[in-house]
């Protein structure tokens, strides 16, 4: 009985359209036919002389094209004979490149498995560059090792969420670090997706991953970001900056999915996601207690109030960099609180630059908390602000009075700066700047002035 779905017979693999023209021919006629051609090199090529191969190829196709055939026929011997013409060209080319790979493969002074170690050095975009020279360090550029560290942000216009998917794909099981987005203000061509690679094979990818860094992804679902974190257990680093989700949540419930997900992070910098009511600080001390190991936090333009920056300091006993820097909520009572429990804090840099409701009162406080002894590690503070500080009668301080002499005496190796804008004053020499400091190894400190960069993220 007849199988109701015959299947097709298969072809041969030997049988080809040339055989079937030629069934006289067998693979070593075909390859004689060629090398007796291609030994025709010795002629001259293009000469008037009748020997000329030139000369030979036009008395052929003349005499081929002539014979009483269709139109048609004549027609498909042309095309064909291109056809061939153009197999010969792509063979020769492909010839030349495999002798140049043997060429660069003995000349090449470095072994592969240390040329692969080296362009594992380069940044991204010359990683790119180098594979297309030519055969051999396209191969070694394609080593997942290579792809180890992958840096988008150099050419993010150019850069959609395939060019993601491939990078990450051809790292595989190596990827340590990644970095996506535009550093400028532009709006990167990413869109939500761009982060599944990372979880694609249950979190394959993702799984090895240390250092994340993402640059002005904007309207990308708080989700979509939880969604790569939760397959990121091993993170180390987190760079967020420009997050703005949509989504109406604090930023501060920002750390919930880094909190569920992230409890071996050291340095986590997050700026500009966005604003919303105010927050509990039940995240916070969730936080705190699931990431012991943090020792570089940068929350700029961040929900944080008092409180939260309390339990933040004294929970964290690792910290070693703090940045609240454009914080509305902070007055700097939280410093109150930290006295005796923070004396042998490992806390080194506190940053609370442009901290709009910042009290001068508090200030004082903590820098006389110093003088008697607490946060003996710290080494820079920065309390910058063009907006000055709060008086206790509630008005713009720009001249505040602090302890700097008894400062310089007993911490010579703290450098406290505060710069201000000079205050409005009818006199000619309003305008001018006061400046009083001390040399880099000693501590500073600058009553008002010109804006100074201070301590960059060591995130």
């Amino acid at each position: 009985m007849d199988a109701p779905n015959p299947k097709r017979p298969c072809q041969e693999p030997s049988s080809s359209a040339t055989l079937r023209i030629a069934p006289g021919f067998n693979q070593s006629d075909v390859d004689t036919t060629i090398s007796s051609f291609l030994l025709l090199s010795d002629l001259p090529l293009f000469s008037s002389s009748p020997l000329s191969i030139s000369c030979s190829f036009d008395r052929v196709l003349d005499k081929a094209v002539k014979i009483p055939t269709s139109t048609d026929a004549s027609d498909r011997f042309l095309d064909r004979t291109l056809q061939l013409a153009s197999l010969l060209h792509n063979s020769a080319k492909r010839c030349i490149r495999k002798r140049a790979t043997l060429h660069n493969s003995l000349s090449w002074p470095l072994l592969p498995e240390l040329t692969t170690k080296v362009f594992s050095m380069l940044d991204t975009k010359s990683l790119m560059q180098a594979s297309v020279c030519c055969t051999m360090f396209n191969k070694c550029a394609m080593d997942r090792v290579c792809y180890s560290h992958i840096d988008l942000t150099m050419a993010a216009n150019n850069v959609d969420n395939g060019v993601v998917c491939i990078m990450i794909h051809r790292a595989g099981k190596e990827l340590r670090s990644l970095k996506l987005g535009c550093v400028s203000r532009s709006i990167s061509v990413l869109t939500r997706s761009c982060l599944a690679p990372l979880s694609f094979n249950h979190g394959f990818a993702g799984g090895l991953l240390r250092s994340l860094h993402l640059y002005n992804l904007v309207l990308m679902p708080a989700k979509t970001l939880s969604a790569a974190l939760s397959v990121c257990a091993n993170l180390t680093d987190l760079k967020v900056i420009g997050f703005v989700s949509g989504d109406k949540v604090n930023p501060v419930e920002h750390l919930a999915p880094i909190t569920r997900n992230c409890h071996l992070i050291e340095h986590l910098f997050l700026k500009n996601c966005g604003a919303a009511d105010p927050a509990t600080c039940s995240t916070v001390v969730e936080f705190v207690n699931n990431c012991p190991n943090l020792s570089s936090l940068t929350l700029l333009q961040f929900g944080v109030i008092d409180a939260m920056a309390r339990t933040i300091i004294m929970g964290f006993r690792q910290l070693k960099y703090i940045n609240l820097s454009g914080t509305f909520g902070i007055s700097g009572f939280f410093l109150r609180d930290l006295g005796v429990s923070c004396r042998d804090s490992p806390l080194q840099t506190l940053l609370l630059c442009d901290c709009y409701h910042l009290k001068e009162r508090e200030v004082l406080l903590f820098l006389n908390s110093l003088l008697a002894g607490d946060f003996k590690s710290i080494r820079y503070i920065d309390i910058s602000s063009k907006h000055g500080l709060v008086s206790d009668d509630g008005i713009a301080s720009f001249e505040p009075k602090f302890p700097i002499e008894e400062l310089e005496k007993q911490k010579p190796g703290l450098t406290f700066v505060a710069i201000f804008p000079a205050p409005p004053s009818p006199s000619s020499s309003s305008s001018e700047l006061y400046t009083e400091s001390t040399s880099s190894s000693g501590s500073s400190y600058h009553s008002y002035g010109e804006d100074e960069e201070g301590n960059d993220d060591s995130g």
